[in-house]
């Protein structure tokens, strides 16, 4: 064998090992690119609480994925194109000028099925585990490379500026509400998620966006109690009524003066008669207002998950809700705000609550028209919109652009809307179905 001969097997073993090398990096470049753009953020941080290094590590790298991802491809393209080149260098010595098509195919299989598809694959069914291995090595190129992934990236916005693209610098804040909701309805269309679990995550995530207005009791079907009626007749509307807190208003309805609680009335009632041998005549000096709990004003304008945290501070459930202007527009209680949440709750006293809907046999759904929009859309999987009403009613009132009359039948949104009963200019219930 002569010099020339043994010189170049050495020289195409040596590239060919270079080569391989290489090929490894650009694995290692693109296994870690999907892990770290993939991995859960949540978990990486439930991991490093349990005193991972390797998660806090992910964590700090992925707070600023435009220089991750700049510093990660930087890499990968350098290791690509270079073994590329040898390949096609060795290639060409030893065949020629066809040597280059035959890199090309070669280089192209290696780099697809070694670099790109192995690596992603397993990147991405283990995303925190090869996230936290990989975070030591990526944090030392992302500081190596973050001068040049710096210029790379003005130059980038520059060129974008031109062509009238401005590109926001918190864009790489990660929206976790949509995140989160994308994730629920994704896991429920593919029948991971229940709808019951999906709805009760939904509804706590959305109480901050949410305000007392939408789901309050409105003041039309507010039970008050007259304080100046006589004693006997407010404990009679007491043991008579389904709730345990009633407003207590003097002359108007519009003066509240109180709240009163049923364990406090009769409580008071029975000192004052002095027991079960007492006497019940003792009763004519009884004044509800000495009994009733001073009221609690809310404006409408509220949040339901500040509402809700202010009824846990003031260790109270019950709240009368008013507009700007101080007029009462209805009542709202922390059972109200769990039912945003945990769906309809019912006892003993709530007979007609267990089916807010009933389906009849030719496909109609009858519902009241005091029926928010929210709570049959969770209850039949619907999506009809509630921004410009907060009822089932409402909403056919705003899309006729009229106060329809019994009988009327609409159809807005895929729905057929017809109209069942009126109570004034109240429309008490409805049949729909959709089209």
């Amino acid at each position: 064998m002569d010099p020339a001969s043994a010189t170049l097997d050495a020289a195409f073993w040596i590239t060919s090992c270079v080569i391989l090398f290489l090929l490894v990096l650009s694995g290692f470049f693109s296994g870690s690119e999907t892990a770290l753009t993939a991995a859960s953020r949540g978990k990486l941080r439930s991991q490093a609480d349990k005193g991972s290094r390797g998660a806090e590590r992910a964590l700090k790298i992925t707070e600023d994925n435009e220089r991750l991802i700049g510093s990660v491809l930087l890499g990968n393209n350098l290791v690509n194109i270079l073994a590329a080149s040898l390949a096609t260098s060795i290639f060409t010595r030893a065949f020629g000028e066809s040597g280059v098509a035959l890199a090309t195919l070669v280089m192209t299989l290696l780099v697809l099925i070694f670099a790109e598809v192995l690596p992603k694959t397993y990147a991405i069914t283990n995303s925190e585990r090869a996230a936290a291995l990989v975070s030591a090595p990526i944090s030392i190129i992302v500081k190596v490379f973050s001068p040049v992934v710096a210029a790379v990236r003005y130059f980038v916005r520059g060129v974008l500026r031109v062509f009238g693209v401005r590109i926001d610098p918190d864009s790489n804040i990660l929206d976790v509400h949509a995140e989160i909701e994308g994730a629920l309805h994704l896991g429920h269309s593919e029948g991971v998620v229940e709808k019951e679990h999906r709805d009760r995550i939904l509804g706590a995530l959305d109480l901050n966006e949410r305000a007392v207005e939408e789901i309050m009791l409105h003041r039309s079907g507010i039970e008050m109690i007259d304080a100046n009626a006589e004693p006997e007749t407010i404990l009679e509307q007491c043991l008579q009524s389904n709730y345990t807190r009633l407003p207590v208003f003097k002359e108007d309805p519009e003066n509240i003066v109180g709240v009163i609680h049923a364990k406090d009335l009769l409580r008071a009632m029975y000192k004052i008669i002095g027991g079960p041998e007492g006497d019940a005549s003792k009763l004519r000096d009884f004044d509800i207002a000495d009994v009733a709990m001073k009221p609690y004003f809310v404006p409408e304008t509220s949040t339901l998950d500040e509402q809700m945290r202010q009824f846990l501070r003031r260790r109270t459930h019950f709240a009368l809700v008013v507009d700007e202007y101080g007029s009462l527009q209805g009542l709202i209680t922390l059972e109200d705000i769990l039912e945003e949440i945990v769906g309809e709750i019912t006892d003993e006293f709530d007979p007609d609550g267990e089916y807010p809907v009933q389906q009849t046999g030719d496909g109609m759904y009858v519902v009241d028209g005091a029926m928010t929009i929210r709570d049959l859309n969770r209850a039949t999987d619907w999506n009809l919109p509630d921004e410009e009403a907060n009822t089932i009613a409402g909403l056919v009132i705003h899309e006729a652009q009229m106060i329809p009359t019994t009988g009327q039948v609409f159809s807005f949104h895929g729905f057929r809307f017809e109209v069942c009963a009126r109570d004034g200019n109240r429309i008490t219930e409805l049949k729909i179905r959709p089209l």
